[in-house]
């Protein structure tokens, strides 16, 4: 495995690591999950939210398509997609985190 794949797999485990950890302490500071609802607050939360959620957004599509495959039993080429989709999302979300990091550390 290369340095560069390597690399990669890192920021998409992080992307998701970062992900749940910020959907679960939602849940445990408001005991309610966290969903794209948060942008329908109007005004100041729905600007709060947009940073919350582009981090915590592969965790909440994952989630809402587990759920949906379960109870509307959906297809799985959507499931395929919206894994696609959350993946994607989590691994530019770890990329900016781990620049972050590096940033700080160096």
């Amino acid at each position: 495995m290369s340095s560069q794949s390597l690399q990669l797999f890192h920021s998409l485990a992080l992307g998701f690591a970062i992900s749940g950890l910020l959907v679960s302490l939602f849940r445990a500071m408001t005991a309610q999950p966290a969903s794209f609802r948060l942008l329908q607050g109007g005004g100041a939360m729905a600007l709060l939210a947009v940073p919350f959620l582009a981090f915590a957004a592969p965790a909440i599509i994952i989630r809402n398509t587990i759920r949906g495959r379960r109870i509307e039993n959906r297809r799985m080429e959507f499931v395929f997609l919206a894994t696609l989709l959350a993946g994607m999302w989590s691994l530019m979300s770890g990329r900016v985190v781990s620049m972050v990091i590096g940033s700080i550390v160096s």
